[in-house]
């Protein structure tokens, strides 16, 4: 998955418009203009389409996660210059405060089975003799859990308390 795809799936899963992908920039203490989001935003085919670089993705992942567990005191953390999966899985499991058994439960909402040992693998250091490299579907899988708990839970009618 490009960091575009993942860029989009995300917009879409917690309903963020053009001003809170600007503004989540922004907490990770960097401006981006609206045609810059939504020329990431574009399909590839687009002839406008605009590749997020890992870089300034990784930026948006710091911002997400100041966004939704609140800015730390002192230095930002400096953007990683190269991403890969693992990375990208640790900032969301961070940005939304979430347990290994809290992300075992949003990949078994697409029927996608971990093991414990399998996830904390993909979280640990690259020279350690455990880590394993998070692939693909893993993130594909993980996203489309949290659409569906963050996203579809939205447009279902709350039950009556009376019932």
């Amino acid at each position: 998955m490009t960091n575009n795809d993942i860029l989009r799936r995300l917009r879409y899963t917690f309903d963020f418009n053009d001003s809170k992908m600007i503004s989540i920039f922004r907490l990770a203490d960097h401006e981006v203009t609206r045609a810059q989001v939504a020329d990431w935003l574009k399909k590839e085919e687009d002839p406008a389409y605009l590749r997020c670089s890992d870089r300034e993705f990784a930026i948006f992942l710091n911002g997400l996660i100041n966004e939704m567990r609140g800015k730390k005191e002192g230095a930002a953390p400096e953007p990683e210059r190269r991403l890969n999966n693992n990375i990208i899985f640790r900032k969301l499991k961070i940005a939304l405060n979430m347990t290994s058994e809290d992300v075992l439960d949003v990949m078994a909402i697409e029927q996608f089975r971990l093991s414990k040992h399998e996830l904390s693998a993909f979280f640990r250091k690259p020279d350690h003799q455990n880590y394993r490299e998070c692939q693909d579907q893993v993130i594909r899988n993980f996203l489309s859990g949290l659409q569906h708990k963050y996203r579809d839970n939205k447009t279902e009618t709350p039950e009556s308390p009376d019932a």
